[in-house]
């Protein structure tokens, strides 16, 4: 198994008699994109600011890079780079001048040069000297990230970096985050309420609910559990149901309405029984597949 570079034991937080984060575990390794996935008021976002020492637990260990938070604060938090909720520049500096203040603040390169290099990277190639007030949402979670880079962290910490962004903004990072991963051997922990962006880009993952860790795992392993949910639209449901049930004995017709069909399945039988309605003359109209974990998710938010 690869370094640890993050483990969290039995952390808690109180703030008062309100519990945020009750008992939360997970361990990332060196070069995983580790998804933090947990609906809003999980407790992610508190979790990760006892990560980086923002505040203090009130139980349990963070560990970054094999040593303890609290003695080793200084040391391990200088390989780190983070965006909690959303970037804070000066509105009316520009790209190029924010990120020369936080060089120079976090020990990273201070040339034009490279700053430029940096924001080229990110995709802001152009807009190196506009200020900052005049950019879009999407520009500045990318100015953001240019930040949290800066310093050539070993691990990064993104706290929800596409909400707000439209469909465009959401693929540029994620492909940005993949990057760091496969280009930079950057360390990444995505923290995000939305399951199928965690699916996309991360390996391993760790769902939370009600400041509880519930699962732990690689993201791979974990969809491979779960069988799929197919929806068919079809011109003749029950002969279509006949059909199914009678070749498909381990597929489970979960719901038919009107022209519509839901089956429970393994991923490799879809396009057998594609095949299978059209032999007998099924007319299929649209198939939209959903893999349980969504289900799964759900169901434990729920609890």
């Amino acid at each position: 198994m690869n370094d640890k570079i993050i483990e969290v034991t039995h952390l808690a937080k109180r703030f008062g008699a309100f519990e945020a984060v009750r008992d939360v575990n997970f361990t990332v390794y060196k070069g995983d994109v580790f998804g933090f996935l947990g609906p809003n008021g999980a407790g992610k976002s508190t979790t990760i600011r006892c990560m980086l020492s923002l505040i203090t637990p009130s139980n349990g260990e963070v560990k970054l890079f094999g040593k303890p938070l609290a003695a080793h604060r200084s040391e391990v938090l200088r390989k780190v780079g983070s965006i909690i909720e959303k970037p804070d520049f000066y509105k009316y500096l520009s790209a190029e001048r924010n990120l020369e203040l936080f060089s120079r603040v976090s020990g990273g390169p201070t040339s034009k040069k490279e700053i430029h290099k940096m924001l080229d990277y990110v995709g802001l190639k152009g807009r190196e000297r506009d200020k900052v007030a005049g950019f879009s949402h999407g520009m500045k979670q990318r100015l953001g990230i240019a930040q949290t880079l800066i310093h050539d962290p070993e691990l990064i910490v993104l706290d929800e970096p596409t909400t707000g962004l439209d469909p465009q903004g959401i693929i540029d990072i994620r492909n940005l985050i993949l990057q760091l991963r496969t280009e930079h051997n950057k360390t990444v922990i995505l923290s995000s309420h939305i399951l199928s962006e965690i699916e996309i880009i991360a390996n391993r993952m760790v769902i939370i609910n009600k400041g509880n860790s519930i699962i732990e795992g690689e993201v791979a392993n974990l969809l491979n559990e779960q069988e799929l949910i197919a929806n068919l639209e079809v011109d003749d449901v029950l002969h279509a149901t006949t059909i199914i049930t009678d070749h498909f004995p381990s597929a489970q017709v979960v719901s038919s309405k009107g022209q519509f069909l839901q089956v429970s399945t393994d991923r490799e039988l879809v396009p057998q029984m594609v095949q299978a309605l059209a032999a007998k003359n099924i007319k299929l109209y649209s198939l939209e597949s959903k893999r349980k974990l969504e289900d799964y998710f759900i169901k434990m938010v729920k609890n």
